[in-house]
């Protein structure tokens, strides 16, 4: 097959997505295919300083210079090309060639919900709404779509004005970076890279500070644990440097001199992480799919996870779960102690339940396979062309 692969411009630094799309490429490559990736190059707003000049800028690199070079290129493209959109997020391109052969990859919806009105916990400007709504209006003129697990499937089938579509659901294969570590040398690892004391274990969260990453919540959570154990062990979060909002919580906690903020780590860091880490703490109010659930497994790490779709796909039999966070008030509070209980019953459990958790955790990961998921990927591109 010739496979086009449209993906968000580097400029945006949008790690994830642009690892997603190296996958794709990588393993379609592999596969025997003709692979290209399309994406916009940062023409206007490499003159920018930065802020919200650069982001304009970037607007006009992405939905005017670039649709026009696309034209361009899809002129010299064989009729049977498979042009592929790896990221529902790039709607504004998808009239380009929807009624060509395509396939769309779908995420998460958070931001499109956000704008609707759906999530209270996210307020969406006048002009995010506007976005939202262009790229809605984008990816509903496409007719194939393969969505990273069945939440976001049903997100889709709410958004998408037409039902007669594929609507495919394939989960996120792992890579095959992430496998345990003995759990001591690891610890030793991360003590040499960061100076923080972990030699009895620690309490590990992996994400940004998106709100739906609940960082909030992990430090409520670690916070109300630590008032009913007898265990001094702590709290890592993997990911950005802190909001200034987080800041202030983690100020207010009795306990704030354990908390640590690591940030500008690789996937090698993160797979001594997981293997050293009594749990992972992951108590997000939504996901797409949710990769460090199934990552930490893949190490051997215990997981807590929110119990709603997708934490619960993703986590299957092998997670311990806790309810969503409240949006406020007193509830919070409690919220809080019940999570620390789950926290204190994973982190005390006999070495036997140790292990049996760990290896019911091996299995699950095993479900996230990488090859597997792109053979799948493979054969709804061929069966799309």
């Amino acid at each position: 097959m010739d496979i086009v692969f449209f993906a968000h411009p580097l400029f945006l630094k949008l790690r994830s997505m642009d690892d997603f799309t190296s996958i794709l490429y990588s393993g379609m490559q592999e596969r025997g295919h003709n692979v290209q990736i399309w994406r916009p190059e940062a023409e206007f707003s490499k003159f920018s300083a930065g802020g919200g000049t650069r982001k304009w800028l970037g607007y006009l690199d992405q939905f005017i210079i670039f649709p026009a070079i696309v034209r361009l290129k899809i002129s010299r493209c064989k009729k049977d090309t498979l042009f592929v959109f790896t990221d529902q997020a790039l709607g504004p391109w998808i009239p380009l060639v929807c009624r060509k052969r395509h396939v769309v990859h779908c995420h998460d919806f958070l931001a499109l919900q956000s704008a609707s009105g759906l999530i209270e916990e996210n307020f969406t400007s006048w002009t995010g709404r506007y976005y939202q709504n262009f790229i809605k209006r984008g990816f509903c003129r496409a007719k194939n779509f393969i969505a990273v697990s069945k939440k976001t499937s049903e997100h889709l089938k709410h958004f998408h004005a037409e039902r007669n579509i594929m609507n495919e659901v394939v989960y996120n294969g792992l890579k095959d970076k992430f496998y345990p570590l003995d759990p001591m040398s690891a610890r030793t690892y991360i003590h040499t890279n960061t100076g923080i004391k972990v030699s009895n274990g620690y309490i590990l969260h992996v994400g940004g500070n998106q709100w739906y990453k609940n960082r909030r919540g992990v430090v409520e959570i670690y916070s109300a644990w630590r008032l009913i154990t007898d265990f001094n062990i702590p709290l890592l979060l993997v990911g950005e440097y802190p909001s200034e909002e987080l800041i202030e919580v983690v100020c207010g906690s009795r306990y704030r001199k354990d908390i640590h903020f690591i940030t500008g780590r690789n996937d090698d860091f993160l797979r001594y992480a997981y293997s050293g880490a009594r749990i992972l703490l992951f108590p997000s109010l939504a996901e797409g799919f949710g990769w460090p659930i199934g990552e930490a497994m893949a190490c051997g790490c215990a997981v807590i996870t929110t119990n709603q779709a997708p934490m619960t796909e993703v986590g299957g039999n092998a997670a311990l779960y806790i309810d969503r966070r409240p949006k406020g008030g007193r509830e919070v509070r409690f919220w809080a102690d019940q999570s620390a209980q789950v926290v204190e019953k994973a982190i005390s459990a006999p070495e036997h339940v140790i292990i049996i958790r760990r290896e019911a955790g091996f299995e699950n990961a095993k479900r996230f396979n990488l090859e597997s998921t792109l053979n799948r990927i493979e054969k709804i591109y061929s069966e799309v062309v």
